[in-house]
C-alpha cells in the first residue's frame, strides 16, 4: 500500500535546517497503527474464522443463516479474502515496517491487490445473487452495492498510482480502500451503540450500518491530508521566522 519512505535516519543535506527523527520518535511511529487495526478488526475476523469452521464441518458457532446454505462459495471467497486482507493490510501501514523490509512491503502490497479486489467483487456477487438478510432495507442494500464498487475502484487506482510512480496518489487510494474494508470492525461499535440509542427499526439499523463506512472514509481522507497539513504549517512558520529574523 503506501510505498518506501525515505529513512530517516539518513543525514540532512546542508542548508536544509532539517534533523533526524528521534529513534524514540520513530519507535512510537512502528507499530501502534497496525495494533490499532487489527484491534478494530478483531470482532469481524473472528466472526469470519467461526463462519469458515462451519462450512469445513465444524460446529456451529454463530448463528445459522439458510441464505448460504445453497451458494456458500460467494461466502466463502468473501471470508477468506477479508481475513487475510485485514490481517495482512493493517502491517502496510508500519513507518518502520516500510523502511526496513521494503521488498516485503511490496510483496505483501501485491497480494493485498488480488486480495482487496476479491473482497470488493464477492461482496458485490452477494449482495446482488443473495436474498437480503431480513431486517434490512434499500438503504443498507444500496450502500453495499456502492461500498463493494468503491473498494474495487480504489484498489484499481492505487495499483495504477504505483505503476506510474505517483507514491502519493497510490498511498491515499489504498488508505480508502482499507477503511472501506474494514467497515464490519467499525459497526460492530456503530451497531451497539445505535441501536442502544436509536432502536432496531429497519430504517435505523440501516442508517448505523452505513455510518460505520462513513466514518472510516472520513478517518481516511483526515490521514491522507495530514501531511499536507504539517508541511503547511512548517512553511508558514519557516517564512514567518524568516521575516521575524533582523
Amino acid at each position: 500500500m503506501n510505498h518506501l519512505l525515505a529513512s530517516t535516519r539518513r543525514a540532512p543535506r546542508a542548508g536544509t535546517g532539517a534533523a533526524p527523527i528521534p529513534a524514540r520518535a520513530r519507535g512510537r511511529s512502528g507499530w501502534w497503527i497496525p495494533l490499532t487495526l487489527l484491534a478494530l478488526a478483531f470482532i469481524p475476523v473472528m466472526g469470519a474464522i467461526g463462519r469458515l469452521i462451519e462450512f469445513l464441518g465444524g460446529p456451529e458457532l454463530l448463528p445459522a443463516d439458510a441464505r448460504f446454505t445453497a451458494s456458500p462459495g460467494p461466502l466463502i471467497v468473501h471470508v477468506v479474502a477479508s481475513v487475510v486482507y485485514a490481517v495482512l493490510g493493517a502491517f502496510q501501514f508500519s513507518r518502520r515496517l516500510r523502511q526496513r523490509r521494503p521488498g516485503w512491503h511490496r510483496r505483501a502490497g501485491r497480494l493485498l491487490v488480488v486480495l482487496g479486489l476479491a473482497v470488493a467483487f464477492s461482496g458485490l456477487w452477494m449482495t446482488l445473487a443473495y436474498p437480503r438478510k431480513e431486517g434490512t432495507g434499500d438503504l443498507l442494500w444500496a450502500t453495499r452495492l456502492l461500498v463493494s464498487s468503491g473498494m474495487g475502484a480504489a484498489v484499481v487506482l492505487g495499483l495504477a498510482a504505483i505503476r506510474r510512480r505517483d507514491i502519493t496518489g497510490h498511498r491515499a487510494w489504498m488508505t480508502r480502500a482499507y477503511a472501506l474494508g474494514l467497515g464490519a470492525g467499525t459497526q460492530a461499535l456503530t451497531v451497539g451503540f445505535g441501536e442502544a440509542l436509536f432502536g432496531s427499526s429497519v430504517v435505523s439499523h440501516d442508517v448505523i450500518m452505513a455510518a460505520a463506512w462513513a466514518i472510516n472514509l472520513c478517518v481516511a481522507e483526515w490521514v491522507i491530508r495530514r501531511p499536507a497539513r504539517r508541511a503547511a504549517r512548517r512553511a508558514g512558520q519557516t517564512r514567518a521566522r524568516l521575516v521575524s529574523a533582523p
